[in-house]
């Protein structure tokens, strides 16, 4: 899991990803959007191979790579587990509360101060 989180820290990478959740894309096809040399877009790809997050298909000389969206679903699911985020809560468009967060205020209200 390390290594998709190492994959995820970098904004390079991070919009290499979203640009493959519109659709498969061909390295050269990817590399038209950065201002990049090969070497230093081909290091972000082996990056992103490495975590799973994309699966590349060579066809002759040409490389595809499509986005691995169920790596990425389970690396968010275990994120939000450690923060102890309520899944449920935020497909519905409700903010999740943290009991501790939730408790605060009414702590700050027997105190006689404001939240």
């Amino acid at each position: 899991m390390s290594e998709v989180y190492k994959a995820l820290a970098d904004p390079t990478r991070r919009r290499i990803l979203q640009l493959l959740r519109e659709r498969e894309m061909s390295a050269g096809e990817i590399a038209e959007h950065f201002e990049l040399a090969k070497p230093t877009l081909s290091g972000h790809f082996a990056v992103l191979r490495e975590a799973r997050l994309v699966s590349p298909e060579k066809t002759g000389t040409t490389i595809i790579y499509r986005l691995n969206v169920s790596v990425l679903e389970e690396a968010l699911l275990a994120l939000m587990d450690a923060f102890k985020v309520d899944p449920q809560a935020t497909s519905n468009n409700q903010p999740a509360q943290n009991n501790t967060t939730a408790k605060a205020p009414a702590a700050a209200r027997r105190k006689g101060g404001t939240p």
